[in-house]
């Protein structure tokens, strides 16, 4: 069975989600189409942490999927602006276990993760990329192996 590793950008796919289709993202059924194609080894939720009760209880569902949630404490900058930026924290983590899989499955648009697709497919990997099509960079998907749009089953009304 194919082995696979999933991480998911939360914050790109909450702004991206909201953006292009008015609604949110639907985790459980990311899962359960990830899952259909191998076993899920690891998987990754990058967030950002408010410290309110309604975001530690989507943390809480996250894990009860099987995530394992990795929080950064929210910065509210002085000129008004937030920080909270996972891009380095995810390419590690990709990094790290690319090698002990046969797919890495990202859940984000941003395209400062082209290189790091690449670099996976490089070292004989599978590179998936979920992102909400027109919202996804088309060098992040020319990088990956496949792209998934994100759409229809993929959301929750």
């Amino acid at each position: 069975m194919k082995k696979i590793a999933l991480f998911a950008d939360v914050q790109n796919l909450y702004y991206t989600v909201r953006q292009a289709h008015g609604c949110h993202f639907d985790y459980a059924a990311l899962w359960a189409d990830v899952s259909a194609r191998g076993e899920i080894v690891e998987a990754y939720a990058y967030a950002i942490d408010r410290g309110d009760a309604k975001q530690q209880q989507f943390q809480q569902i996250l894990r009860n999927l099987g995530f394992t949630v990795k929080l950064k404490p929210y910065i509210q900058r002085s000129d008004g602006s937030a920080k909270g930026d996972w891009d380095v924290g995810i390419t590690i983590d990709v990094l790290d276990v690319a090698a002990r899989v046969d797919e890495v499955v990202l859940a984000s648009g941003d395209g400062d993760f082209d290189l790091l697709l690449e670099r996976v497919r490089a070292g004989g990997a599978e590179a998936t990329a979920y992102g909400v099509p027109g919202l996804t960079a088309q060098s992040l998907i020319r990088a990956a192996t496949r792209y998934v749009p994100i759409e229809g089953r993929l959301l929750l009304r």
